[in-house]
């Protein structure tokens, strides 16, 4: 906003007019941080790996884009529409009270609700339009699962919150699968299982470091709020269950076997990082875990994409 001009006098023109390219960047960057870039770009890397694994010998560039796009808007109304139905949980929880609609840099929240569904639309209608109804479909099953079932129904009253909201990560991959070929593959579903199981240790790394935060606002977002020390341990179990999910995505999808070890040596060293939360649950050791889990993604959707390579060169399969 300008300032009121000083009496006397109208305001120097520069004052009127250099505030407000400023202000409109602000903005921007407001709306753009309610469709959270780091995580939808996440998503649309899933998405990709889901299709050149379903795609070995083949990829058709304009599909790809076409792919991304829909899962970028179909993900972007999902996160706006997430911060809207939760503004009032961010507005009393540290991490999260200085995004724009509880501070009330955007004012208005319903106009947030609107864009979010309109790109979740074009989202889901596009991919079925252009690309075929299955990857509609499955676009559609990741954006209910977060929206509808981890969001309004099981976040604020189930710990299992975050295992059943993990589908919505995994289905991308079935949707770039779909894109691909028109079917899931038994590899695909298998690359989306690891993706599922992971998102519980990430999450949960990450409760417990917010514990306080999340109790102080009743969010069970815990296996067990009372016992951090079960809760731990069930971090590195499910870091652990990683390892023979990384053993089915190599016995069932095309991967070669240098793949095949990179994926195992990032599963094991998982459970490394989280398996001081067995005895010493503290937020440090759920810090280490955290940190390592997004890296640890991205790790697998790297090797994924390797993977394509290393099957057009000739490798034969790990198992």
């Amino acid at each position: 906003m300008t300032e009121a001009p000083a009496a006397g006098g109208p305001a120097p023109e520069t004052e009127a007019v250099l505030p407000q390219p400023a202000g409109a960047r602000a903005r921007f960057a407001d709306y753009l941080s309610l469709t959270k870039p780091g995580i939808t770009a996440l998503i649309v890397l899933v998405a990709v790996g889901g299709y050149v694994l379903a795609s070995p010998s083949s990829i058709n560039f304009l599909r790809l884009a076409w792919l991304g796009a829909f899962g970028w808007a179909a993900s972007s109304g999902a996160a706006m529409l997430n911060h809207y139905l939760d503004r009032d949980l961010d507005a009393r929880m540290r991490r999260t009270r200085h995004r724009p609609l509880p501070e009330a840099r955007i004012v208005r929240s319903e106009p947030v609700a609107w864009a979010g569904t309109a790109l979740a639309a074009l989202g889901i209608g596009g991919a079925i339009v252009v690309l075929n109804p299955l990857t509609g479909l499955s676009i559609a099953l990741g954006f209910v699962t977060y929206v509808v079932v981890y969001t309004v129904w099981l976040k604020r009253r189930s710990s299992w919150n975050i295992v059943v909201g993990g589908f919505a990560g995994s289905a991308p991959a079935l949707a770039g699968s779909a894109a691909a070929i028109g079917s899931w593959t038994p590899g695909v579903l298998a690359f989306a299982l690891l993706v599922f199981l992971w998102t519980p240790p990430h999450f949960w790394s990450l409760a417990i470091v917010l514990k306080d935060d999340y109790a102080a606002v009743g969010l069970p977002m815990l296996p067990r709020m009372n016992d951090l020390h079960r809760s731990g341990q069930t971090v590195v179990v499910s870091a652990a269950l990683l390892v023979p999910a990384t053993v089915l995505l190599g016995w069932m999808g095309p991967i070669a076997w240098p793949a095949f070890l990179a994926l195992l040596a990032l599963g094991v060293i998982f459970v490394l990082v989280a398996s001081p939360l067995w005895t010493n649950p503290t937020r440090r050791s759920a810090l280490r875990g955290f940190i390592y889990s997004g890296p640890y993604l991205l790790g697998v959707i790297a090797v994924v994409f390797a993977n394509w390579m290393m099957v057009h060169a000739g490798f034969p399969p790990a198992i």
